[in-house]
């Protein structure tokens, strides 16, 4: 795995805070109703993609997948954030020209393949994303997410079963954020290591520390490199937690503040920082211009969204389906 050093650390701290404050930045947004609809943040869960990102193949060959939770993702990935928030705010300068919204963020430019919103559906379309990899041989993995609550789905049999029939090369990773929708996972089932799972298709499975970046690394490194040899795949589940609710409209009546606050302690920004600092990574200067630049870029990602326009009518044309022999619904893309 490639080394954990001073400039790791540097980025994951800038990275996540990014991610933090430009999803508590959407949240503003959502409140004064400029972004509709459903909004679903990931605060408290981004050493998850921190540690995954550290060990992927970056605009090459790699490819993630994953539920609705998904502004974030594809910003690691590459993605420009201006887009990403443009996309919420269904300007036209979105990521798919504001039509796709906030659970269906997508680029497959940069190996992005979503953002879905039906619980569950992501994990047999990765496992078919991963069959095309090995049918063509690209040499490439994916990534495919999904929450504690999907992990009840039917579909994840099925892929499991296929995956490790046909060894294909894909990470299956469960972001277990302890509460699904609303309800915890001692209420779904008679067991609560969701990892346990894999064992019933032999698949190699375990759980993660997904609160601390290095940990995640390096069980996502072992994975990809078993998938890359051509062993199979691997089933993790991340042990993590999200600070707010399923959703901006959940009134979070399941659980306590002081359960909240509990595991704010163990915040994988906080745990970053502390590293930087116990190690003299950085000096409280230039961990003050780190902020600054978070908080400035943030603000530009706002600023281009809200002035940027609305799509056209025309538009609802232009991305369906063009049929030569029906040539009464003029298209411009």
């Amino acid at each position: 795995m490639k080394e954990v050093t001073r400039e790791v650390y540097l980025k994951w701290y800038e990275d996540m805070l990014f991610w933090r404050k430009f999803e508590d930045k959407l949240a503003a947004l959502y409140i004064q109703q400029k972004v509709r609809g459903f909004l679903h943040l990931y605060n408290g869960q981004e050493a998850v993609l921190a540690g995954a990102l550290h060990v992927m193949n970056l605009g090459g060959k790699d490819k993630m997948i994953t539920a609705y939770r998904n502004h974030v993702q594809p910003i690691g990935m590459g993605v420009d954030p201006k887009a990403v928030m443009a996309e919420l705010l269904g300007k036209v300068t979105g990521t798919s020209k504001g039509m796709g919204g906030s659970m269906h963020i997508f680029s497959k430019e940069h190996g992005f393949y979503g953002g879905h919103g039906i619980v569950g559906a992501q994990i047999p379309v990765g496992a078919g994303m991963a069959f095309a990899d090995k049918y063509f041989n690209t040499g490439g993995v994916t990534l495919t997410y999904f929450g504690d609550g999907a992990a009840r789905q039917g579909s994840l049999h099925e892929a499991f079963n296929m995956a490790m029939l046909w060894k294909l090369p894909v990470v299956f990773i469960c972001e277990n954020n302890g509460y699904a929708m609303g309800t915890s996972v001692e209420r779904t089932a008679n067991h609560t290591d969701i990892w346990k799972l894999g064992l019933g298709y032999e698949m190699p499975c375990g759980p993660v520390d997904g609160m601390n970046p290095v940990k995640v690394a390096e069980a996502m490194h072992e994975a990809m490199e078993r998938a890359r040899r051509g062993d199979g795949p691997t089933f993790l589940e991340m042990k993590t937690y999200r600070y707010r609710g399923h959703s901006m409209s959940d009134a979070q009546l399941y659980r306590s503040k002081e359960e909240v606050e509990e595991y704010k302690k163990i915040d994988p920004i906080t745990q970053v920082l502390d590293v930087i600092k116990e190690k003299n990574y950085a000096t409280d200067a230039e961990i003050e211009a780190i902020d600054e630049r978070v908080k400035d870029l943030v603000e530009e990602c706002a600023t281009f969204a809200e002035e940027s326009d609305f799509p056209e009518a025309q538009q609802l044309y232009d991305v369906v389906y063009e049929q030569e022999n029906y040539p009464f619904i003029p298209h411009r893309l």
